[in-house]
């Protein structure tokens, strides 16, 4: 039975047996008993996007009491879920995520931003599309349906995404700093399964 610890694009948390490429956390949000979640779904404004493997390091997941390990199809979903890359395991990463950002600001600044955007009355936030061009590894909504920018609109899920084409759009899930971000030049790491020579297959 797999544990409640993948994240969606839409930011919920859900039990599938697939992996994914990236991991991370958002505090210690499962119960103290064991390896299920508790009845919280965040539990502070850091919600950071690690690496699966780092130094050697090695977690029983869902074991300790320091966070609760959640798990990302790719980068591209994590920051449509409202993550940012982690300045400890990812720093470089988090040093060109922030480059797209007003100034230089600090993590607990990009942390308020980001809060502000992801949620609303605690549900996911949808944001207007913006207009122009969209840059490769924003997501969209719609209905229920996540989709991807990589060149070709890309349908997602929990395994990888395949080609499609949306009936329309509901809003932008990639919460508005993060698509600055990604505007400016930072680059999300995405699925295998979302290269071009796939897509167009």
């Amino acid at each position: 039975m797999p544990l409640r610890n993948r994240v969606t694009p839409f930011g919920d948390i859900v039990a599938v047996p697939a992996r994914g490429m990236f991991t991370g956390n958002r505090g210690i949000i499962h119960a103290p008993e064991g390896r299920r979640l508790g009845n919280r779904r965040w539990a502070g404004k850091a919600w950071l996007i690690c690496e699966c493997d780092y130094k050697g390091w090695t977690r029983e997941v869902m074991s300790g009491r320091k966070w609760t390990e959640l798990f990302f199809l790719d980068e591209a979903t994590a920051l449509a879920a409202g993550h940012r890359p982690c300045f400890l395991c990812r720093r470089d990463a988090a040093k060109r995520f922030r480059d797209g950002w007003p100034g230089t600001p600090s993590a607990r600044v990009m942390d308020a931003t980001l809060h502000s955007e992801r949620l609303r009355g605690g549900l996911k936030r949808l944001h207007p599309l913006p207009a122009g061009s969209l840059p490769r590894g924003v997501m969209v909504a719609s209905g229920s349906t996540a989709w991807l920018w990589a060149g070709d609109w890309l349908r997602w899920s929990p395994h990888g995404y395949a080609p499609g084409r949306p009936s329309g759009f509901d809003g932008m899930l990639t919460p508005p700093s993060s698509h600055a971000a990604l505007m400016a030049g930072y680059r999300a790491v995405l699925h295998p399964s979302a290269r071009s020579d796939r897509a167009e297959g």
